[in-house]
């Protein structure tokens, strides 16, 4: 039996979706349910730059090094294309 995470975006019109856990957000949020928009989706564009709190894939140094240009003063700050969802999470767009 799958677990389930629940993803959802406080602050938005955006009600919360389910999805299986251990799934790349990036192949499950769209325009129609989620208000994260993707540019590359390789981690390197910023378009998908988000605050994530919640259970969540480890920093890639890929990832990393785009995030110290890009949103070096928030501890949170993810590349939504780069994250894998192992738990319930709460995403905001910076």
């Amino acid at each position: 039996m799958a677990d389930f995470c629940k993803i959802s975006f406080p602050g938005s019109d955006f009600v919360p979706i389910t999805l299986e856990c251990h799934q790349s957000l990036s192949e499950h949020l769209t325009i129609q349910n989620s208000p994260v928009l993707f540019g590359c989706r390789t981690g390197i564009c910023g378009t998908c730059l988000v605050e994530v709190i919640g259970d969540i894939s480890p920093l890639q140094r890929d990832e990393q090094e785009t995030l110290e240009t890009l949103a070096a003063n928030h501890p949170h700050a993810r590349l939504a294309c780069q994250v894998d969802v192992t738990g319930n999470v709460e995403i905001r767009r910076i």
